[in-house]
């Protein structure tokens, strides 16, 4: 393993990685710890190599056009969060993907997790104690820049026992369709400032304990973006949602709640927020937005997706495949609503892929028609 921290061993490393028909990859990010989910280290593989990279000593931008290049196959172990930091903060892609978590889901893996797969097909075990490390401290100990190489090192070995596997049982083509399609995803736009509104068990609050929920919640994004920590470690969710609740009118009404020791040592800075909300006119107060409320489905619609989910669920098990994977319940009942009546409308449905009509696009429309009666 090679550790890079200088712009020059980049770019030694960059040119020689272009000859290599496969690359491995993934980052670490250091939002458990730090305030901006940004990426500190890319580790890459080849067959023979492996690299660590310090995102935070050099300039990752270099990478982008070999991972761009669809002459190399990238590979990634669950490519979403690794492709939504590099497409948000470096407006990096990949040309050619292989996901090995898609495809273990593909092949029906009971266990999907990197390690998992790595031991079953590679008799390797990896140590995983080091997942909620602080990836932007530096130095790194030796001890934590192997790990990080653990977790490219072995992706293009397991990368062909399951590309081997999908060829013989004719799946390969159903994976890279939807590689393709992880790889064109859009990665998260930027904060709304709604972001206190998708907290849990906040369904029952009114409009003035929202507005305290949005004051507490930004005082915590400031102070944890100024100390440059999780914003979950300056003050808990459950904590915020449960002072809004309470509205409390006087600091001593805040500490003498269910606080714990860091709300109580903030406790003047929390009151002063529940205080701003408290003052604020009713017209300014936020309201949770709603989308229509969709009506009951008539029994038609419920008696055709019920015989969908029977039909996916005899599918999803002669395929050995997870069933919410091969189509999940919100598919099913967009079918069951619309009610295609060929493979031609079924093609031209929202988020539906070949793969799954090839796989269970008659059974579907079989389960479409009406029973005969009788």
């Amino acid at each position: 393993m090679q550790y890079i921290q200088s712009d020059s061993a980049l770019t030694a490393m960059v040119r020689a990685l272009q000859a290599e028909p496969l690359l491995a990859v993934d980052t670490e990010a250091a939002g458990y710890h730090r305030y901006a989910d940004s990426i500190c280290l890319v580790q890459l593989s080849t067959y023979t190599h492996t690299w660590v990279i310090d995102a935070l000593a050099v300039d990752i931008g270099a990478l982008g056009p070999i991972l761009a290049d669809a002459t190399h196959e990238i590979v990634l172990h669950d490519a979403d969060f690794d492709l939504r930091l590099l497409g948000r903060d470096h407006d990096m892609g990949v040309g050619r993907l292989f996901d090995t978590k898609l495809a273990a889901q593909f092949l029906g893996e009971p266990a999907i997790g990197l390690a998992g797969l790595v031991e079953k097909h590679l008799d390797v075990r990896l140590d995983k104690k080091y997942q909620r490390a602080d990836w932007a401290r530096r130095p790194l100990p030796t001890e934590l820049l192997d790990y990080a190489a653990d977790d490219t090192r072995y992706l293009p070995a397991l990368r062909e026992r399951l590309h081997a596997e999908l060829v013989a049982r004719g799946r390969l083509h159903w994976a890279e369709e939807e590689f393709a399609l992880r790889a064109r995803a859009e990665f998260d736009p930027k904060p709304d400032g709604t972001a206190y509104l998708r907290l849990k068990n906040i369904r029952d609050l009114g409009p003035r304990q929202l507005a305290a929920l949005r004051e507490l919640y930004a005082w915590r994004d400031r102070l944890a973006e100024s100390r440059d920590v999780a914003p979950f470690r300056v003050l808990s969710n459950e904590q915020l949602v449960s002072i809004a609740r309470r509205l409390p009118r006087s600091i001593e009404e805040l500490r003498a709640g269910d606080i714990d020791a860091a709300a109580a040592r903030n406790a003047r800075d929390l009151f002063d927020a529940v205080q701003r909300a408290l003052e604020l006119p009713d017209d300014q107060l936020p309201s949770r937005r709603k989308g229509p409320r969709r009506p009951r489905p008539e029994p038609i619609i419920e008696a055709r997706f019920d015989r969908l989910k029977a039909a996916r669920d005899l599918v999803a098990k002669a395929l050995g495949i997870d069933r919410g994977f091969l189509m999940p319940r919100q598919q099913l009942e967009d079918l069951a609503r619309v009610g295609p009546a060929s493979l031609a409308e079924l093609v031209e449905l929202p988020d539906m892929r070949q793969w799954q009509i090839e796989a269970l696009g008659e059974t579907l429309l079989n389960a479409l028609r009406e029973p005969a009666a009788t």
